[in-house]
């Protein structure tokens, strides 16, 4: 006859093995990934992009590229991966939109992922990246948003630094002068857009910024992950390189926007004061960061993803 104690180890033992094959399909079981590129006039740096999606050879994958009706080799690069064997998770539009807010927005509408994840038609997916996304929505059921570290990459494609990132603060993301969430290492789940989360189509240099700004004063949890997810490049023709003053002074009317200081703050002056002393701080706070996680000693070694 069982003893309680024998009984209670029995009934214990058996629970753990129920919890563990219970984890074991739910995690054999991978969420389903979209991507949606926004595509103008990239046709050097789009097979890139195809490219680092496909090879990520994950099983539930779409990858959707909105189009605004390019004129360079676009068209031709898509109709060509689309008609290939192992290309069947790609779908492609291409029309006149207004601009690449406009462009994200319906591939959002039309993605059915689980998880979505926005590449832009000159950046790239690192190796591993998406199976080791998957893993981590599926253990922290609780987690909206996911982002990882990147590197930056030339016109060439050639790796010119690791950018590892910092624990998410709300302080940071809102008065500091860089977005240190990257696009490029960041993926959402479905229920950001099913619950009416949408870029600001009126703008058009800091819609990101903007965008994960106003999900955090909504509630919505961020998690950063210490794996390089992705590549950012930089090009001659980005917006990046092209118009820094247009992204700042976009950023800086968001950062007004959303400040309970700031808004409060009836003298130009002082607010503009104010202003700079919280970027000031904002700074500060991401620099000794990273400093003391020791992220500038290894800035400039290739960085792979972890397992």
């Amino acid at each position: 006859m069982f003893s309680s104690v024998a009984y209670d180890t029995a009934c214990h033992r058996a629970c753990m093995q129920w919890r563990s094959a219970t984890r074991t399909s739910v995690m054999s079981q991978a969420p389903s990934i979209s991507i949606v590129t926004p595509s103008f006039n990239q046709g050097a740096f789009l097979t890139e992009a195809l490219v680092s999606v496909r090879d990520q050879k994950y099983d539930e994958l779409e990858h959707l590229v909105i189009d605004g009706g390019s004129d360079d080799d676009t068209i031709r690069i898509l109709r060509h991966y689309s008609d290939g064997e192992c290309w069947k998770h790609l779908h492609w539009t291409s029309e006149p939109d207004r601009g690449q807010s406009h462009a994200l927005n319906k591939g959002f509408a039309l993605a059915g992922g689980n998880i979505i994840g926005w590449l832009n038609s000159d950046d790239r997916y690192r190796p591993g990246c998406f199976n080791y996304v998957s893993r981590i929505f599926q253990e922290r059921p609780e987690v909206d948003v996911v982002y990882g570290d990147y590197t930056w990459i030339d016109e060439d494609g050639c790796t010119s630094q690791l950018r590892r990132e910092i624990e998410f603060s709300y302080f940071i993301l809102l008065y500091h002068r860089v977005l240190y969430i990257p696009t490029t290492a960041t993926f959402l789940r479905r229920r950001v857009f099913d619950e009416g989360n949408w870029l600001d189509e009126s703008l058009h240099y800091a819609m990101d910024f903007e965008f994960f700004v106003r999900l955090a004063s909504r509630g919505y949890t961020f998690l950063h992950v210490p794996a390089t997810l992705g590549d950012f490049r930089f090009q001659r023709a980005s917006k990046s390189c092209t118009s820094p003053r247009k992204q700042l002074e976009e950023k800086d009317r968001v950062m007004h926007l959303h400040s309970p200081v700031l808004r409060q703050l009836e003298s130009p002056a002082v607010r503009r004061a104010t202003a700079a002393l919280l970027r000031s701080c904002a700074a500060a706070m991401r620099y000794s960061e990273k400093l003391m996680r020791g992220y500038y000693f290894d800035r400039f070694r290739l960085a792979t993803i972890k397992p």
